[in-house]
């Protein structure tokens, strides 16, 4: 399943490069192997892989909760300007999601993938609702639930590719 996946991934990366958010989302449940997918990727392309929640909790440890609000996204911006690379494969994002740091985590990764083509691994499920796509992260009673429009950005999952 590693395989396949990692193929519409690195597929989807050409047509990332078209778009104004180069952003494609590998969207899939917890335990469904998309760290596999992304070391896949990472070991046929060397694409640097991040492990957000592991380099933010390193850079933010010594902040005040108020410093990490303010500076959660330059922190993430040095990240992706340290690799050095076009395309970032970022994995574990959900300190992004943490409601103390008071962020909007799509949009944090928009504005990075401006400048890098972003791959972000997201445990997280895609719906239709009101005929529409929808990105679901979370449950609607838990405080960290988002839901967005699938639209700005590309979703690769095991079903289908948005």
């Amino acid at each position: 399943m590693v395989e396949p996946l990692a193929d519409k991934l690195i597929q989807k990366l050409e047509q990332a490069k078209e778009l104004y958010y180069r952003l494609v989302l590998l969207v899939a449940p917890a335990g469904s192997g998309k760290t596999a997918t992304l070391r896949n990727v990472h070991e046929r392309t060397l694409f640097p892989l991040i492990n957000v929640n592991l380099e933010l909790s390193r850079r933010m440890l010594d902040l005040t909760e108020r410093q990490r609000i303010l500076q959660l996204p330059r922190i993430l911006s040095e990240l992706m300007t340290e690799k050095e690379s076009d395309v970032v494969l970022l994995d574990n994002i959900e300190i992004l999601f943490d409601v103390r740091l008071k962020q909007d985590p799509l949009r944090l990764l928009q504005g990075i993938s401006r400048n890098v083509t972003v791959v972000a691994a997201l445990s997280a499920c895609i719906s239709t609702q009101s005929s529409s796509l929808r990105l679901i992260y979370a449950t609607p009673d838990h405080s960290e639930y988002k839901n967005y429009p699938v639209r700005d950005f590309l979703v690769v999952n095991n079903e289908t590719i948005y």
